[in-house]
């Protein structure tokens, strides 16, 4: 991996990730080597959907607005799931293989996995930013796949996409997801692995938690929840306190995750690679340097400005606006994580 790698770019820095075009190309070398003679259209009609939707050009749709949740991490996302597909394949037996049309299935619902972020013109009117609906996205990214899927031609698969989609999320126990075919499972350990490698090894991964997921966390109601009247439970008091907490996460949560619940096939990415996991060290050398800086607390070692690529025009400033007003609306009590109580953040 390029020590020169760009923020923007991917693991192998070779793929522009903030580009739809470099992606949709990417993977179309993937799809089209793993299952040759088999038609793109779908899959490239999709990629289209997919920009016009985040830039705020679908009809109905206002674009993104989530500044860590936006276009770099869904496209980052649908690379590393391609190239987890194309090495399952690759991989395993010919019975067990996915196959061309679960595998178009798998990489249109990785490009629609967050387009519940995505606000509607009318039914959202309400709401001011998309991360408001953190807590439930996942569902609403499934029934935008529900309302899609047909109009691309795919409505037989929108009882498996509108399932496995979950896998990227918390609001399903993914032990209770019941298919009727292991490989559609497979599939959503495919699609759930590619959500967190993908974003944990970002070049401006511990940045984007600092300066962008606490944002969304704040306006979501997962940093501050409502506990009751006048009180508040403080799960993240910053975006550094978030930082803090996550060298936790990535040993309790995420390598659970990747390694019981979603069966370690992370590792089907490595004969692509000969038999190195560009992802994984990139997420060690992530949590590593977290590791040093929490050590000497020298924060100033978090100097990167990675770029926004959103749909709406100051979508950056609002949501910051957003944040500020929340956090002043906390008053009274508040309870840390632990049952303790703090000020008010």
């Amino acid at each position: 991996m390029s020590q020169d790698r760009r923020n923007d770019y991917d693991v192998t820095n070779t793929v522009q990730v903030s580009n739809p075009a470099s992606v949709r190309d990417a993977v179309h070398d993937l799809f089209t080597q793993a299952f040759p003679g088999t038609s793109f259209d779908k899959l490239w009609l999709a990629f289209y959907d997919f920009e016009r939707l985040f830039t705020g050009r679908y009809p109905g749709y206002k674009g993104c607005d989530t500044t860590y949740h936006d276009m770099q991490h869904t496209l980052d996302m649908t690379l590393a799931l391609a190239r987890l597909v194309a090495g399952y394949d690759r991989s395993v037996e010919p019975r067990d293989r996915l196959g061309a049309a679960r595998a178009q299935m798998a990489i249109i619902t990785s490009l629609f996995h967050d387009s519940g972020y995505i606000r509607h013109e009318e039914r959202d009117k309400d709401f001011s930013n998309g991360a408001e609906f953190t807590l439930y996205h996942v569902s609403r990214s499934a029934d935008f796949l529900r309302r899609y899927l047909p109009d691309l031609g795919l409505t037989k698969d929108v009882g498996v996409s509108s399932m496995i989609v979950h896998f990227t999320g918390y609001e399903l126990d993914l032990d209770k997801i019941e298919l009727d075919d292991p490989r559609d499972i497979i599939c959503g350990h495919l699609i759930g692995t590619a959500d967190l490698i993908a974003q944990m090894a970002d070049r401006c991964y511990l940045e984007k938690c600092r300066d962008r997921l606490y944002n969304e966390f704040v306006v979501g109601g997962v940093a501050v929840e409502n506990a009751a009247p006048g009180e508040y439970m403080v799960r993240y008091k910053s975006g550094n306190d978030l930082l803090r907490k996550t060298p936790a996460f990535y040993q309790q949560v995420m390598r659970e995750r990747l390694n019981s619940k979603f069966n370690r096939v992370y590792r089907y990415v490595e004969v692509l690679y000969n038999g190195q996991n560009p992802y994984i060290e990139a997420i060690t050398n992530n949590i590593q340097h977290l590791v040093r800086i929490l050590e000497t607390g020298d924060w100033s070692l978090l100097r990167r400005e990675p770029a926004f690529f959103l749909g709406i025009a100051n979508a950056v400033q609002d949501i910051e606006k957003l944040v500020k007003r929340q956090l002043a609306s906390f008053k009274g009590s508040a309870r840390s994580s632990d049952g303790s109580l703090v000020m008010p953040v």
